[in-house]
């Protein structure tokens, strides 16, 4: 098990080496001058001598291999520069919003839980009955349904039309549940689905076959033989959960105004503020990785083949 670990971490290095030279390479050869967007965040007339100024400032003059380098051993260090904007640290800025982004995502992923388990396991036992039927219609139009355009359809009818919950801002639960039903959603039916055709299949493997030989009620063979083992899937499933739901995170800060870091790298994006979105996406690729570690680590856990073939070992 520490082999398959230490195999793990060691991969992780240059994973986020490549993420960090693709980030920088396509901030500095997109569209725009970084310069340009200095000055003018900063209020200072963009003059040829004003921008000639800024670039040097910036190390913007240098090559783009020692520019890489240069902000590379910073941020080995923590360091990724100072906001355009406010010019405070944007590390401090991005910890600052992230528990609150973190807060949704969580909550977003236990109600994906809670609701896609149940359906999942009810739409499997009355296969090709009307729940089964309705449950995968749910599934088919969750996956089918924008983010985005459910937000709008949520505010629109919980907080105009009937004035249940609220439309803006963060504060208690009723706060958090439009946001994070708009997130959640998409991996609610495929969680729902997963689970659908995880314990289709194993209910006809050999290893049900023989406990219901052996006399074992229909309750035992479903709970702790065919459910088991389809729940083991779904752990993968849940590091990639975690990606689409900091990925929906993005657009539903900016529709609920929640303020979290998915909206502050959207702002940082309209006043193309680099060194902001320089380490916004580097951390968030951060966490997505280690999340999809720790998921790994759990599977390996839970199934020795896997570790035995992540380690080398026959």
């Amino acid at each position: 098990m520490l082999r398959y670990i230490v195999k793990r971490l060691l991969i992780l290095v240059p994973m986020l080496l490549a993420v960090s030279i693709v980030v920088f390479l396509i901030l500095r050869l997109g569209q725009g001058d970084p310069a340009m967007s200095y000055l003018r965040l900063s209020n200072i007339p963009p003059t040829d001598a004003a921008l000639e100024v800024a670039r040097q400032e910036l190390g913007l003059d240098l090559p783009l291999p020692v520019q890489y380098v240069q902000w590379l051993g910073k941020a080995v260090t923590m360091d990724f520069g100072r906001s355009y904007v406010t010019g405070l640290p944007v590390l401090g800025e991005i910890l600052f919003y992230l528990p609150n982004t973190l807060k949704l995502a969580g909550f977003s992923l236990l109600l994906t839980l809670i609701i896609s388990l149940p359906l999942g396991i009810w739409s499997a036992l009355e296969k090709d009955r009307l729940p089964d039927h309705l449950t995968r219609a749910f599934a088919f139009a969750g996956v089918s349904m924008p983010g985005f355009w459910l937000g709008f359809i949520l505010v629109w009818l919980f907080s105009i039309q009937l004035g249940w919950l609220p439309p803006l801002g963060m504060g208690g639960l009723d706060h958090m549940i439009m946001p994070a039903v708009s997130m959640s959603l998409m991996s609610m039916a495929i969680n729902t689905r997963l689970i659908r055709g995880n314990m289709l299949d194993n209910m006809h493997a050999r290893y049900v076959l023989y406990a219901r030989v052996r006399g074992l009620p229909e309750r035992v063979v479903v709970g702790r033989h065919v459910l088991v083992n389809s729940l083991i899937p779904i752990i993968t499933a849940i590091g990639m959960h975690v990606g689409e739901l900091f990925g929906g995170a993005v657009v539903a800060e900016s529709i609920f105004s929640w303020p979290g870091v998915g909206r502050f790298a959207v702002s940082a994006i309209y006043n193309r503020d680099y060194p902001v979105m320089q380490c916004f996406i580097l951390i968030m690729t951060s966490i997505f990785v280690l999340m999809n570690l720790g998921v790994d680590i759990l599977y390996a856990w839970l199934d020795p083949r896997i570790r035995l073939e992540g380690g080398g070992e026959r």
